[in-house]
């Protein structure tokens, strides 16, 4: 009867950790969490020293110079005046977050309070035999800073996936067909660099001229921002998807023609697959420049979202106004970083085959 080495089951159960800590740590490096992977490692038992190294790196090093940044700003913002008085430090911008928030709890709170109204009344009339006299009205208070976040996020959203529906069909045509793309790139550099600002007042008069029903699915800010952000957001996508197309292997090409594939599947089976990560590229940076366009519209045009936020507090000129500023371009970094992971994740997911 042959002996069981615990040594060599020991030494199974750690192979298997470590396989699992690298199949997760692709997962890690998406999500902005790269540092997790030497700390399972280190808890695992592998050469503590080394990872105490890459921790140091991935996660000691970036808050130490967060650390040092808001040191840096605590110590000189209350050393710059304004008209609105010193630029505030990290605790008055926390503390205008916290204000924020409050204010969304206490509408909220409002909000429930007058659907609870409207409900009772409309169930008095109704038990009094007077059910053609029930209402049901929207409440009509003052939009949150969570709700014009919300607002703005689904703006940005809406405007890229008009872009990419536009973009990516043209880059494919564009990288396939070398009459396509000499038509197209005259457009796309004479129309890339135009300005968000420069495209917002024909937006809003071609929308305005169009869009004429008062009660349709969307609003005519809401489109307004949305079409912004698709004209000044498309061009990455566009070129992206144009050089992966065209940079397929031509033996590809011709396999397609030996077996007489059809446009469709040709596209599909060995244009896509092939073109996707330098698609995805261009989808990134779209929606990075999606999300930088919609604030600079919603400021200028007065549309509901971060922006028009912005603008507000600028001209209301409140003593609190400049943190309440700071906090919004603080979430505007944030919700920026976010949908950038989110689109690296679908990346990842998609291309996965690519990136192992």
């Amino acid at each position: 009867m042959t002996a069981i080495d615990p040594t060599q089951g020991q030494s199974d159960r750690r192979a298997r950790m470590f396989t699992r800590i690298n199949r997760l740590d692709g997962w890690f490096k998406v999500l902005g969490l790269a540092f997790v992977t030497p700390l399972l490692r280190a808890m695992a038992g592998d050469n503590p020293r080394a990872q105490a190294g890459q921790i140091w790196q991935l996660l000691g090093v970036p808050v130490l110079a967060i650390l040092g940044f808001l040191l840096l700003w605590g110590t000189l913002a209350p050393k710059v005046e304004t008209s609105l008085g010193a630029i505030p430090g990290p605790a008055q911008v926390w503390e205008q977050a916290v204000v924020l928030h409050g204010e969304h709890v206490a509408e909220q709170a409002r909000r429930a309070e007058f659907m609870e109204r409207q409900a009772a009344r409309n169930a008095d009339l109704i038990a009094a035999g007077q059910a053609d006299r029930v209402r049901e009205r929207p409440y009509t208070g003052s939009p949150t800073y969570y709700a014009q976040i919300w607002t703005s996020v689904q703006t940005v959203f809406f405007g890229f996936l008009i872009a990419t529906a536009v973009a990516v069909p043209l880059g494919i045509l564009a990288g396939l067909s070398p009459m396509a793309n000499a038509a197209l790139n005259p457009l796309i550099q004479i129309f890339k660099p135009v300005s968000p600002l420069a495209w917002l007042p024909i937006v809003t008069m071609v929308v305005s001229a169009v869009y004429v029903t008062q009660d349709g699915m969307f609003s005519r800010s809401f489109l307004t921002s949305a079409i912004t952000v698709t004209l000044c957001s498309l061009w990455p996508t566009l070129i992206n998807t144009s050089l992966g197309v065209a940079s397929i292997d031509r033996d590809l090409i011709s396999v397609s023609r030996v077996l007489k594939l059809g446009t469709w599947t040709k596209i599909t089976r060995l244009v896509l697959p092939s073109a996707l990560p330098l698609i995805f590229t261009g989808l990134r940076l779209s929606l990075g420049v999606g999300w930088m366009v919609l604030i600079a519209a919603e400021m200028l045009a007065q549309n509901p979202g971060l922006g028009k936020f912005i603008w507000d507090e600028f001209q209301n000129g409140s003593s609190s106004s400049l943190a309440r500023i700071m906090v919004a371009v603080f979430t505007i970094g944030i919700i920026g970083f976010l949908l950038d992971r989110l689109m690296y994740a679908a990346q990842s997911f998609f291309t996965f085959s690519n990136n192992r």
